[in-house]
């Protein structure tokens, strides 16, 4: 599986309670919908007060690398992209999640 791992920062002045904020969570919500290859989509605002803490945090999974990769420009997530963009900065790590050994 392939994990795509956003955090989001909302720019200063910037609250959730903004309208372009609420205008884009509904449609970080249909991804899942419209991109095929997702398998896994979690996301959520940080409920911790730690100054180093990011505001939201977006975690994805998908079966190979090519879906991951078709991800990217797809015009729903380039949407989700361009608006967010208007109020906040991210960053990304996109990993292979291997098979996990325990002891």
């Amino acid at each position: 599986m392939y994990v795509h791992l956003a955090l989001i920062k909302l720019k200063p002045g910037v609250t959730r309670d903004d309208p372009r904020v609420q205008a884009w969570e509904p449609l970080l919500a249909a991804l899942e919908q419209k991109c095929s290859g997702i398998v896994r989509f979690e996301s959520g605002w940080n409920t911790t007060d730690r100054p180093i803490a990011y505001d939201y945090g977006i975690n994805m999974g998908f079966a190979t690398r090519a879906d991951l990769d078709a991800y990217a420009p797809h015009p729903a997530h380039q949407d989700v992209v361009a608006k967010l963009r208007e109020f906040a900065d991210w960053l990304i790590c996109d990993y292979e999640l291997g098979e996990w050994v325990s002891d």
